[in-house]
């Protein structure tokens, strides 16, 4: 498998490459963002693992236009700044997930290999039709309407929505979701968690008057329509 690594700091980026080798993962390297960019419209990535503040071109730019060309590529963002304005930038411009530095490198290695993992999962051939209420969702062709609207995703939005589909009517732990869309097991996932979610119900919920996503106070959340 190959991934390409886009980070300013060289010694930082020395230090994943080497790691990520280690484990068996062919890696590409990049300094600046436009380097990145020529490097992910030339070839074809498993991962790529990309930092926010870049020179050239920054990485939140960069991240939206390998998003635009090639969709399901699965990014996962390093950077320094940890607010949740931070994390909710980072996500809407198109990653995948988020990691704050510094980090422990068994855990960048954790995450990459879930956002493959899910990656390949999501770009499976079968196509399913799912609906609830007046969402419906299409699996095949990554498409979610809402009331004859469509409704822009992410991909990992996209695996997050089809998750509460598959489990409508049901309350879901935060960790569960962490685990089961995530493919972690750390409690400090949940944060992202969290972020996705308010990114999800404002593109789902809305401009709509009923609500389907619903927060059950020290359980989890639901996929049920208002009652």
């Amino acid at each position: 498998m190959r991934i390409l690594v886009v980070e300013d700091e060289e010694r930082l980026c020395r230090s994943i490459k080497k790691v990520l080798e280690e484990n068996h993962y062919m890696v590409d390297v990049a300094y600046d963002g436009e380097m990145g960019l020529k490097f992910a419209f030339q070839y074809d990535y498993d991962s790529v693992v990309l930092d926010v503040v870049l020179p050239g071109m920054s990485g939140l730019a960069l991240c939206r236009a390998i998003k635009g060309a090639k969709p399901l590529t699965p990014i996962l963002m390093l950077t320094a700044l940890g607010t949740t304005e931070d994390k909710v930038i980072g996500l809407e411009s198109g990653a995948d997930d988020y990691l704050l530095k510094p980090f422990e490198f068994a855990e960048l290695i954790a995450r990459i290999r879930a956002l493959i993992r899910r990656a390949k999962a999501y770009q499976a051939p079968d196509s399913v039709l799912m609906q609830y209420e007046d969402l419906k969702l299409d699996t095949s062709r990554k498409v979610a309407v809402r009331d004859g609207r469509d409704i822009a995703l992410t991909a990992k939005e996209f695996q997050l929505l089809e998750y509460f589909m598959l489990n409508k009517g049901r309350i879901i732990t935060r960790s569960e979701l962490a685990a089961k869309v995530w493919g972690l097991q750390s409690d400090s996932s949940t944060n992202v968690v969290e972020v996705y979610l308010n990114i999800l119900r404002k593109k789902v919920d809305r401009d709509f008057d009923s609500k389907l996503i619903h927060t059950r106070k020290g359980l989890g959340y639901i996929l049920q329509r208002d009652q």
